[in-house]
């Protein structure tokens, strides 16, 4: 079952489902692991190798030619942006599933 917790704008096609890991720029990555869903305020170049590992990008803020989804886009993996309150809705550990096709974010139960 899931539930709808946060809309955003799509910025990078396709749906992935993992455990959420909020992470900021700067912040230290070593806790974040391959196939996780990188939650973020926004991204800067100094998170690029965790966006290498993660199967979907959630933003607070951002567009479509944001970091996020420009890279998003580059690596073929899911990304909604502008979702607001991504990082304050979401906590580590949560089961979410991202459609950046629609720009939507699911809690799974």
């Amino acid at each position: 079952m899931k539930e709808l917790v946060l809309e955003g704008t799509p910025a990078s096609q396709g749906s992935a489902t993992g455990p959420a890991k909020i992470l900021f720029p700067r912040q230290d990555i070593s806790g974040f692991k391959e196939g996780d869903i990188l939650v973020t305020n926004m991204t800067d170049p100094s998170m690029v190798l965790v966006m290498s590992m993660a199967s979907a990008i959630v933003t607070d803020i951002g567009g479509v030619t944001a970091h996020a989804a420009i890279l998003s886009r580059e690596l073929g993996i899911p990304c909604v942006v502008a979702t607001k309150l991504g990082t304050k809705t979401l906590k580590n550990g949560d089961q979410v599933y991202v459609d950046g096709t629609q720009g939507k974010v699911y809690k799974l139960k």
